[in-house]
């Protein structure tokens, strides 16, 4: 901690809370890059975990390493109790079908349909679903956010808010226990931002989900955020609740919550 860096604040969640993802002195880098230098943090049930940094303090590559997309060179990643780095093939597949991942590009397949898209991760992760209990879900899933009249549209036909609202009903179908947002409000306009941001809260309510939310967008942290992490040069440089670092003194927090 720097001479101008705040005193470790508590963070919101007690030891007694069941953590739903735990990692330990994560390392990673990229050649003679190091992005990530000795992370550690805890995600708990129930909880929204914003993680605060700028562009290229590692905050993408953390929740890539989570889901095994990224190997780190160093440090432990236990994600509902299993070490990620010690799964099969098989088992990874089973730990991601627990958890949603909202790409910042949303990543819908363009030839498919509103109804296609959320039907794809539907036949490929509940088998055992009938096509009524499909189109069940598909429907529910479109009135959660707000989208039910777009179920025979191309991504194509939606406006970047649209196609950011049908990404996010595809990622809960499947009920994750887990959410991890990548730069959910990246590239839209501060109203549907706020929207966004609000779904974030709907989903964990509705669906008692855990998420990490990775964010440099700070309205979004502060719709979202149960507990924030800040990011800085690959590190943990400070954790605790919004309004400890609303209140800070440290200029780099500072910088952030202007």
């Amino acid at each position: 901690m720097n001479d101008n860096q705040t005193a470790p604040i508590t963070p919101a969640k007690t030891k007694s809370e069941k953590q739903v993802i735990e990692i330990n002195e994560l390392r990673k880098g990229f050649g003679p890059q190091e992005v990530l230098k000795n992370v550690s943090l805890q995600l708990f049930n129930g909880e929204n975990l914003v993680v605060l940094g700028k562009s290229g303090s590692g905050k993408s590559v953390l929740i890539k390493c989570i889901v095994s997309l990224l190997k780190p060179e160093h440090g432990t990643i236990n994600v509902l109790g299993e070490n990620v780095s010690e799964l099969t093939s098989d088992g990874l597949g089973e730990m991601r079908k627990k958890i949603g991942f909202l790409f910042q590009s949303g990543a819908l397949y363009d030839s498919m349909t509103v109804k296609q898209n959320l039907e794809f991760p539907l036949r490929r992760i509940k088998k055992d679903l009938t096509q009524q209990e499909i189109d069940e879900k598909v429907i529910e899933v479109l009135e959660n956010v707000g989208l039910a009249d777009a179920l025979n549209k191309m991504p194509s036909q939606l406006s970047g808010g649209m196609r950011k609202r049908i990404s996010l009903a595809r990622t809960i179908v499947v009920d994750p226990m887990i959410m991890l947002y990548d730069e959910p409000t990246t590239g839209l306009d501060p109203v549907t931002s706020d929207e966004i941001s609000s779904l974030i809260n709907d989903v964990q309510k509705k669906y008692k989900t855990s998420s990490i939310i990775i964010t440099h967008d700070i309205e979004c942290a502060r719709t979202t955020a149960n507990r924030v992490i800040m990011l800085h040069d690959g590190e943990v440089y400070q954790e605790g609740e919004l309004e400890k670092f609303e209140k800070s003194t440290d200029p780099l927090i500072k910088s952030f919550f202007k």
